[in-house]
């Protein structure tokens, strides 16, 4: 019966149409009317039921009932009811629509008005769009048929695997599958959180492009920047104007930053600076690899590291500084003593005594000694700690009158779970080519120097100097001990060379095959040399007048000084020396083999380390 009144209809709808067209005035000799663009026609599919209703302004709606279909091209629309005006080509589809578009973006909601001149269409209320890659929910959204693109403007949220992304404003490209965001954007995946007021983003490569400042939260670490990319994928990143990434103990930051999430390697280039905020450590140069995960970091071009103390930072730098973490001391959690003691019978020492059963046997506590050292220290149940019931030398029968009852004990260390209570580490470094050092109380130069906060030894290589006050102190290699940051003593190895300037004209020198020296208060209260050692000392009186110069050679050099003024020298072995009158020092004495003085190459401010 449905069928047969939409058969009726249209058929009077023809005859209308045709009567309309007999109607028209002769348009002989005028130009034929342009021809319609039928792309731009809504057709009808299906409706269980259609009727035409007229306006007083004599539009002509067409109302489809009933799983209403409608297209236009490759555009299907479907909804509970439809409201066609056929003279500007317009629908209105109310409940359960379906938007079909070239069967690749499927577009359902509860009300939906559509131009099909403009091929616009404007959907409200449980808006869903998905295109088989990312589902877009919202409460209103515009769609445009032509450019395949949606935009909504009150809050929407594009679902793209487990990824889930929120805005109050956005459009989807659903040709290219990317999508534009503002105002309060963020995004949910299981490995990391995303904020930002404006976001571009992919469906398909799940590639997010910064426009203005965002932060990305992976649980781990946070990422602060304004600008670059984030492949979500891959875990592939390139961050500009000046990003950050801090975790704990970390703070990077640089102008531009490439950075792998799953690996946690990185570059940075231009004012890099690198914070270890749990040992103190800030590190600043032009450029950086680095390793979020594993807390290392490479940096080159000019570095400089300081080490933070109280009054008297450490600045290092150099052509290239490599730092890393070591680990000191592991401790373990739930670590229990279990003590075992049990009575077992052993032979008595004197039943082995003129037994030839026992020929060749040890004695009894010898016995006892070998099984105890030989059982596995493991958790064991109390039977297997008894000793055998009977003993090799033993008859079958046990006497007790050849048995003496012990007791045994084991100590057992039993680990539950094997769970890490703390890990303590520390951090090392190298510097590597032209190294520099500076502090107030102490500085030096070398070719290359490590350094572990673990033992707080700089350990310098390759014509090192260390300068302490008035003291230069040279050698092949030098152990510098510090505490605090601050010297304590110093080791130098081959070719030792202590000097110190004494007035505007004398130095005062101290040389050996190895040279040990102990600070305090950043000046050198002791010093021995050892191994065909030297010493010239100019002395002076109350007055700090020159009164004469010591020169002297031992095995053992031991040199004693208090605010920086020699208080006593002691000699060791094959002693032989001289004083003379301070004019009168030879020239082979005045300056000693090898004699360098190198203040000009001395770090006078913390501001030449950055030059």
């Amino acid at each position: 019966m449905t069928a047969l009144r939409s058969f009726v209809f249209l058929l009077i709808f023809s005859v209308s149409s045709l009567v309309a067209l007999g109607q028209q005035p002769n348009t002989a000799n005028t130009a034929p009317p342009a021809a319609k663009d039928t792309s731009k026609l809504v057709d009808l599919i299906r409706a269980d039921e259609l009727r035409q209703e007229s306006l007083n302004d004599s539009t002509t709606l067409e109302i489809l009932i009933g799983d209403a279909q409608l297209k236009q091209g490759n555009t299907y629309f479907r909804g509970d009811s439809i409201v066609k005006n056929q003279q500007k080509n317009i629908i209105e589809v109310f409940g359960n629509i379906r938007i079909n578009d070239a069967d690749s973006i499927h577009i359902s909601s509860q009300y939906l008005i559509y131009y099909g001149n403009t091929r616009m269409a404007y959907l409200k209320k449980n808006v869903k769009l998905t295109d088989g890659k990312a589902t877009l929910t919202t409460e209103t959204l515009e769609y445009d048929v032509n450019s395949k693109i949606g935009n909504y403007t009150n809050q929407g949220k594009i679902v793209n695997g487990a990824s889930t992304l929120t805005s109050k404003e956005g459009y989807y490209y659903a040709d290219t599958r990317d999508a534009y965001f503002t105002t309060n954007v963020q995004m949910v995946d299981p490995e990391y959180t995303m904020a930002t007021d404006t976001l571009l983003y992919n469906a398909d490569t799940e590639v997010a492009t910064f426009v203005s400042p965002t932060t990305i939260n992976d649980g781990r670490s946070v990422i602060y920047t304004s600008d670059g990319y984030y492949d979500m994928k891959n875990g592939q990143a390139s961050f500009g104007k000046r990003p950050t990434i801090q975790d704990s103990t970390q703070h990077i930051t640089a102008d531009n930053i490439q950075f792998d999430k799953h690996t946690g390697k990185g570059f940075a280039e231009g004012n890099f600076i690198y914070r270890d905020t749990a040992q103190g450590v800030t590190v600043m140069s032009e450029k950086s690899f680095f390793n979020q995960v594993e807390k290392t970091f490479e940096a080159s071009s000019k570095p400089v590291m300081i080490i933070k103390q109280d009054n008297d930072s450490l600045f290092i730098a150099s052509d290239t500084l490599y730092s890393g973490i070591q680990i000191d001391s592991v401790y373990q959690k739930d670590t229990v003593i279990n003590i075992i003691e049990k009575q077992v019978w052993i032979p008595k020492a004197d039943s082995l005594q003129g037994d030839s059963s026992a020929a060749g046997q040890p004695r009894a506590t010898n016995i006892l000694q070998n099984r105890r050292t030989s059982r596995p220290v493991v958790k064991a149940p109390a039977d297997s700690l008894s000793l055998p019931d009977k003993l090799p030398h033993e008859e079958a029968a046990i006497d007790s009158s050849r048995l003496q009852l012990v007791t045994v004990t084991d100590t057992i260390m039993e680990i539950k779970n094997g769970a890490l209570e703390r890990v303590d580490s520390t951090r090392f470094f190298k510097a590597y080519h032209h190294a520099r050092v500076f502090s107030d109380s102490m500085q030096a130069v070398c070719d290359s120097l490590f350094f572990s906060a673990s033992d707080s030894i700089f350990r310098l290589f390759t014509g090192p100097i260390v300068w302490a006050k008035e003291s230069q102190i040279t050698g092949d290699t030098i152990f510098l001990h510090t505490k605090d940051k601050k010297p304590q003593q110093v080791e130098v190895w081959e070719n030792a060379f202590s000097i110190s300037k004494s007035g505007e004209f004398y130095y005062n020198q101290l040389k050996g095959n190895a040279i040990n020296g102990f600070f305090k208060e950043g000046d050198i209260e002791h010093i021995r040399a050892k191994g065909s050692a030297e010493s010239l000392y100019y002395l002076q009186d109350d007055d700090s007048a020159y009164t004469g110069a010591n020169y002297a050679q031992a095995d053992l050099i031991n040199l004693y000084l208090e605010k920086k003024e020699l208080q006593k020298i002691t000699w060791i072995n094959e002693v032989t020396g001289v004083m003379y009158p301070v004019k009168e020092v030879p020239e082979d004495k005045r300056q000693f083999r090898n004699f360098r003085w190198e203040e000009a190459r001395r770090p006078k401010t913390r501001l030449e380390l950055f030059e």
